[in-house]
């Protein structure tokens, strides 16, 4: 075969209008990955095309201009069809392109994949990428033989072959980066004025064991982390150099070594970083860190996921989360008693689901008082701990519906429509109530909710029972009305924006 050169790296276009809502975030897997291969001599197109709302021919002209000698890509379960299309694509455009899928799905699921798909699909990589594609791209280029690589899957004699699991990762402060690449343009954060928006991850790994997740799977409860000061630079950097003004923490545990955490606290205090920080925690951790709320807001902590994921003890030990239903609420005030946005998502949808107990879980979500909270539809991972128990109640392996918005399992007593009905009047109500209670919050934090409510109405799968609940809603505040009568002529009001951009060719 020829010599490897260039490597695209493609994010496949799926949409579900879920985290689109809120604004167009970047796939930081990619600024490392695309980091390692350029460190290793590779040519990389860094190509967002999710992000950029391409559509098969762009993609097609993208991949014809740039000629890749492989295309890598990447897939969580709802965006595995488009991930398989997208090789299929490459190898139309290109019949001797190598294709290379990675993330969560691909790394459990390889076998059915492989399988399925082995006329298009030519590697997995399973685990963490930096170190395994480039090691499978050196292999293939000195024709090697792949399954002396760890951390691979593919389809040899009619049979799939899968070599050892590859070590994770361990210096994570020396993996060579491509922020460069990134088209910073595009990335954007709605609910503050379009700011733009870094995603950055400071450690991986999850030491929890939620029975419905994927994370403790794909890091078997490990937790590695970067030095304060390296995370503090790349925030500094990402400033200065990209104008970015908020950044998320991809981890699943930011903050899980408090010594570490109140570090990066201080440093970000210290060097006054203007970074705004969204990012995601566990509600022992808010528990523990009480004392130092006031460090979070001061170092540009402005919004704080913890999943409750459950309203009742016995629906939370069933899913593993080690925490107890009240520490939920203590949790959650805490947060919002540091003037920072909290936010929360419930699971509905389970086996023994019925309106009422639905209604009671609204009911429960009301009294949390989260400044925002989602009701998902609980999607059972086919990898996850859970699925065996869930899979009598599936209805569905259209694996583009699990996407958390649409049911894919059927409780004993409702029907799905009714299942459906019931996920977009638990957002009507929690959101009505807000509204109306809106006075109470704090003057920034009012608008950071009118900014909410604007995303809602006119760039979220939430739109339709949005625009519903306000016209029955009488008694709303002035300035909800006030804003309802400034987006009710949006002619677009239930599609989410495209974004016009075009990415260069490299």
């Amino acid at each position: 075969m020829n010599k490897i050169k260039r490597v695209a790296l493609i994010t496949p276009p799926y949409h579900s209008g879920v985290v689109e809502s809120a604004g167009t975030w970047l796939n930081v897997g990619f600024v490392y990955m695309a980091g390692s291969l350029r460190a290793a001599g590779y040519e990389v197109d860094y190509y967002d095309a999710m992000s950029l709302w391409h559509k098969w021919p762009e993609i097609k002209a993208r991949m014809e201009a740039f000629k890749p000698d492989v295309v890598a890509t990447t897939a969580y379960t709802a965006s595995i069809c488009k991930a398989l299309e997208l090789c299929d694509l490459a190898k139309q455009v290109n019949p001797s392109v190598v294709t290379v899928l990675g993330n969560v799905h691909a790394s459990f699921c390889y076998d059915e994949l492989l399988q399925e798909n082995n006329a298009t699909l030519d590697y997995i990589v399973r685990g963490e990428g930096e170190v395994t594609l480039v090691e499978l791209l050196d292999c293939l280029n000195v024709s090697g033989d792949p399954s002396t690589v760890k951390g691979l899957a593919f389809w040899r004699d009619e049979a799939v072959v899968v070599t050892p699991k590859a070590p994770y990762i361990h210096d994570l402060d020396n993996l060579p980066t491509a922020w460069d690449l990134v088209e910073w343009p595009i990335y954007t954060y709605r609910a503050k004025k379009n700011a733009r928006l870094a995603i950055i991850s400071t450690a991986r790994g999850c030491k929890s064991q939620c029975s419905f997740c994927s994370q403790q799977l794909f890091w078997a409860q490990t937790w590695r982390a970067r030095s304060p000061e390296n995370v503090v630079d790349e925030l500094e950097m990402l400033s200065k150099s990209y104008g970015v003004e908020v950044a998320m923490l991809a981890d699943e545990l930011p903050t899980y070594d408090r010594d570490r955490w109140v570090k990066i606290l201080d440093l970000m205090i210290e060097r006054q970083v203007p970074v705004k920080l969204l990012m995601e925690t566990r509600v022992d951790d808010i528990l523990r860190d009480a004392d130092i709320m006031w460090k979070y807001k001061k170092a540009g902590v402005e919004h704080i996921y913890v999943g409750v994921e459950a309203g009742s003890q016995e629906t939370l030990d069933l899913f593993n989360k080690e925490t107890e239903a009240s520490n939920s609420k203590q949790a959650i005030d805490i947060i919002n008693g540091a003037d920072i946005v909290s936010e929360t998502s419930l699971v509905l949808g389970l086996p023994d689901d019925t309106s009422e107990s639905i209604a009671q879980t609204v009911e429960l979500a009301i009294h949390y008082n989260p400044d925002m909270a989602f009701f998902l539809a609980i999607a059972p991972w086919p990898y996850a701990d859970l699925y065996p128990q869930l899979e009598p109640y599936v209805f569905t392996k259209d694996y583009s519906k699990y996407n958390l918005v649409e049911p894919v399992i059927k409780p004993k007593n409702m029907t799905v429509e009714e299942l459906e009905r019931e996920l977009g009047k638990a957002a009507q109500k929690f959101y009505m109530h807000k509204f109306k209670h809106l006075h109470e919050l704090t003057p920034w934090k009012q608008e950071f909710m009118l900014s909410v409510l604007d995303i809602f109405i006119n760039h979220s799968y939430l739109a339709g029972q949005m625009k519903a609940a306000m016209q029955s809603g009488k008694d709303m505040p002035e300035e909800v009305k006030a804003l309802m009568r400034a987006v009710k002529g949006h002619a677009k009001g239930q599609e989410l924006d495209r974004h016009p951009a075009i990415a260069p060719i490299p």
